[in-house]
Order: C-alpha cells, then sequence, then structure tokens
C-alpha cells in the first residue's frame, strides 16, 4: 500500500491526506473499529461530541498505541463542539470534558461543528477555540460546515483563519466555489459523506468506466477522486476489508477526463439531506 500523504495546515502542523470516519459507530463497535482502522494504517480519525463515542474513539486509539508501541504524536484525533456550547464559557468547558472522554492529552484537531447562523453564536464558539489553543487544551483549530461568509467572519473577528472546513462533499455535491475560496485562503477541506452514502454514484458511467480502466472499485475511484481535488476524505466502515480497501488508493491516479467526468456529476441541489449551513441548526 502506497504512503499516505500529509496536508500542511495554516497554523504550521499537518493532517494526514485521508480519515476514519466513526459517525454513528457507538460502543464496542466503535472502539473496535477504530483499533482496526488503525491497524489498516490510518492515522486520522473523526469524531463529534454529537456522536456520542468520544470515550470509545480514545479507547480504541489508546489500546492500539499501547499494544503497538505507536507514538501518540503519530495518529490525529479530531472532534467537534456542538451548537448547544457555543456560549464561550461552555465552550471552553466542552473542550475540556472532550480532553477528559477521550483522554489522549491535548486534542490535536477541534472543529465548530455547524455555524447555527440563526442562534448566531459562532463569533463566541471561535474565540474560545482560539483561547482553547491557547492554553493547549487544542493543538490545532477549525471549523464544519461553514460557508465563504461564515468563514470570512470567524477571520475578520479573530485574526485567526480556521484551518480546516469539514463539509459535505462527493460527486453529486462537489463545492467547487467554496474549495476555491479554501485554497485562496489556505484552508484544507475535508469532506464528510465523501462516498454519497446510500447515494454514492457507483452505477455512473463516469465512476464505472474508471473503476474498470485502472482494475479498482467505484468507491476507490471516488476517494481518489477526493484526494486529485485536493481534499481530506472521512470515510467510514467498520468492515476491516472495507477499511483498507478504502485506504487503499495512492497507487492508481484518474486522468484529466476522468476527474471532469466526475465532477460533471454534481448537482447544486445535491445535498444528502438537505444541510443548507445558512439555515441548519444542530445544537
Amino acid at each position: 500500500m502506497a504512503q499516505i500523504p500529509w496536508h500542511e495546515l495554516n497554523d504550521g502542523h499537518h493532517i494526514p491526506g485521508i480519515g476514519f470516519g466513526t459517525y454513528p459507530m457507538k460502543g464496542d463497535e466503535c472502539a473496535s473499529a477504530v483499533k482496526q482502522a488503525l491497524e489498516a494504517g490510518y492515522r486520522l480519525i473523526d469524531s463529534a461530541v454529537n456522536y456520542g463515542n468520544e470515550v470509545e474513539v480514545g479507547q480504541g486509539i489508546r489500546e492500539y498505541l499501547h499494544q503497538t508501541g505507536t507514538p501518540r504524536s503519530e495518529v490525529t484525533v479530531q472532534t467537534k463542539l456542538p451548537g448547544r456550547h457555543h456560549d464561550f464559557e461552555a465552550a471552553i468547558g466542552s473542550a475540556q470534558e472532550s480532553f477528559d472522554k477521550l483522554q489522549l492529552g491535548a486534542i490535536d484537531v477541534l472543529l465548530i461543528h455547524w455555524p447555527n447562523p440563526l442562534t448566531n453564536k459562532f463569533r463566541d464558539a471561535w474565540r474560545a477555540l482560539v483561547e482553547l489553543r491557547e492554553r493547549g487544551v487544542v493543538r490545532t483549530i477549525g471549523v464544519s460546515n461553514f460557508t465563504e461568509e461564515h468563514l470570512q467572519i470567524v477571520s475578520d473577528d479573530t485574526g485567526v483563519v480556521p484551518a480546516i472546513n469539514q463539509v459535505e462533499l462527493h460527486p453529486y455535491f462537489n463545492q467547487a466555489a467554496l474549495r476555491t475560496f479554501h485554497d485562496e485562503a489556505g484552508i484544507v477541506t475535508q469532506s464528510w459523506s465523501p462516498l454519497g452514502k446510500r447515494q454514492a454514484p457507483y452505477g455512473e458511467e463516469a465512476v464505472v468506466s474508471a473503476a474498470q480502466a485502472h482494475g479498482v472499485t467505484p468507491a476507490q475511484v471516488i476517494l481518489r477522486w477526493q484526494v486529485q481535488l485536493g481534499n481530506v476524505p472521512l470515510p467510514k466502515s467498520a468492515t476491516p476489508s472495507r477499511q483498507a480497501e478504502n485506504l487503499n488508493i495512492f497507487n492508481f491516479e484518474l486522468t484529466a477526463p476522468q476527474m471532469a467526468a466526475i465532477n460533471a456529476l454534481t448537482n447544486p441541489d445535491g445535498r444528502l439531506f438537505g444541510g443548507d449551513p445558512t439555515t441548519h441548526e444542530e445544537m
């Protein structure tokens, strides 16, 4: 298996070019899947307060580190602040609670899960993340599901540009305009639901023909499309064979016409559940 590339962040740190998503796994299934993912070669594990699995994510990572002797610094763990904790002091306390649940030392990456613009406290939440970084509770800070406008607001308010924005991104919704803004602002794009979940375009001619041409699966084609766009996809699977398959995407390269054909599948209304960050509220 080819080595996973790393992305440099605007704070000088780095994250792996692909990660492992843990939603909606909980309990022993989650801890086991995280450990298996690390055994397969993943080095970025994604969680969130609202996933209710930070304890298990931390458990799976600690078990892997203990059994293999792998240094803690080689595994990046990230979690997300929920909307109900957007008040400054609540955000400080929430991050400390995540710190305690994970039991891994400093949180490598902390993201604001949703901007919740109707509640309109995301500025306070971002100020809290800046403070948490200064205190050493968190290493890297970023956001999730933020629009260009939200990103500009928090950057102008604090002078600190988020290092990461994790957004819905798959062939039916490729977020081209937002990705361009990220590139210009020095923000790394992470992709949640990178395969499209139940609507995954495995049967689309653009995907099928590329898979046949390279001798890989449609899922591998889509994940390869993600990394060639410069994104950090976060596929989730509890099945070891599928975990390994999703990671094995660095030994082939899609051609420019293949990339263009997959990009042509995008749709302005391609969101999976209509979670528009300008109106969606998730507490």
